[in-house]
């Protein structure tokens, strides 16, 4: 998977059949196989893109998909006007492009997932009388950013409301129900479910036929981010998933195989942060008065041994595998070391005996 920054600055990831084989910036190069491309799985790749540089396709009942095959959302046609979730700057023009092939009504509403600029950097398209709907805290943090930006035309609009916990917008008889049950991603990240058309959007948390983006994808809150899988799976009924990264739209059972990815990273971090032992690390490195030398090396050894567990099962199951499993394992192992909710969860995961 290679990466690019698009011409509003923000990183755009763009799907390819190979990718280059990346090592963790902790050293884990050696859990790494020596080969410098990896053969992209076949479960995760998506649709062909248009030259235009998008696809728009109807998931049913007016809902819309649209995709660069790198960032991807979905906007509803109602009887009054168009709901659009998010605004990708990867996307961006093409986006106005896609509602225009299917309806000429006017966009009514905007709802945010959540306030990370990659998934809304783009919403200044949108006509400035829309509603625009987020959580609390994501109105908050836009609210901050504003306050502190020189230049505000760049941060997205601000809600015009916001909730803390649940919202459904209901038009004619289309609904949006938008729920929240805490950090699972970035304070604010939203479930965005439809319920005639059975699609559930999640931004950031599972990415259909792939591992998630580098470091559990940024989730500040790792035993949130661990949680958001069994909501997914326990309280909506649906059978198309729209994920916001990535080549394809998802499956209920693409949020399973990601579940139990993520149940093998746990088992692979418990594992390893109890083989490897911190005086064995200082034995080995000798005398030093360099502290970070000596947990850098401790790190590394961690690393290497979840890498060393995790990769012989998945790296031919889910894209992306080889090149970003040693920043989910230091994200996992570290978590499981400093949080308490992590640690706890790590104390009940055990590896199950391998095959013989």
């Amino acid at each position: 998977m290679e990466t690019a920054w698009d011409n509003h600055g923000h990183l755009n990831f763009v799907s390819t059949m190979t990718a280059t084989n990346a090592s963790s910036s902790f050293g884990s190069e050696n859990a790494t196989s020596n080969s410098t491309m990896a053969q992209i799985p076949d479960a995760a790749m998506g649709p062909s893109i248009p030259e235009k540089g998008y696809l728009v396709k109807e998931i049913r009942d007016n809902l819309y998909w649209v995709t660069d095959g790198s960032y991807n959302t979905m906007f509803l046609v109602t009887d009054e006007g168009v709901v659009v979730v998010d605004a990708p700057p990867s996307i961006g023009q093409n986006y106005l492009n896609a509602i225009a092939e299917v309806t000429d009504k006017p966009i009514t509403h905007v709802i945010y997932s959540h306030a990370h600029l990659d998934h809304i950097g783009a919403a200044g398209i949108f006509p400035k009388n829309a509603t625009y709907i987020a959580h609390q805290d994501t109105a908050a943090e836009l609210k901050r950013a504003m306050s502190l930006a020189k230049n505000d035309s760049t941060i997205p609009p601000i809600p015009t409301i916001t909730f803390p916990n649940n919202y459904t917008l209901q038009i004619g008889n289309q609904t949006l129900q938008l729920d929240y049950y805490g950090d699972n991603h970035m304070p604010g990240n939203l479930f965005i479910y439809a319920p005639n058309q059975k699609t559930l959007m999640l931004v950031d948390v599972v990415f259909p036929g792939w591992v998630p983006f580098a470091y559990l994808a940024i989730a500040e809150d790792v035993a949130g981010f661990i949680k958001a899988h069994d909501i997914t799976q326990n309280n909506y009924d649906f059978d198309t998933f729209v994920g916001g990264h990535l080549t394809r739209l998802g499956t209920r059972d693409d949020v399973a195989t990601q579940q139990e990815f993520v149940s093998d990273l746990e088992k692979a971090a418990a594992k390893a942060n109890g083989v490897v032992q911190f005086s064995d690390i200082a034995t080995q490195v000798g005398n030093t008065n360099d502290t970070w030398l000596l947990y850098s090396k401790y790190i590394d050894a961690v690393n290497e041994n979840c890498v060393l567990t995790m990769l012989p099962k998945w790296e031919s199951r889910l894209g992306g595998a080889e090149a970003l499993m040693p920043t989910h394992c230091f994200a996992m192992t570290q978590a499981g070391r400093v949080n308490p909710s992590v640690s706890a969860i790590l104390q009940n995961s055990t590896m199950a005996a391998a095959p013989n």
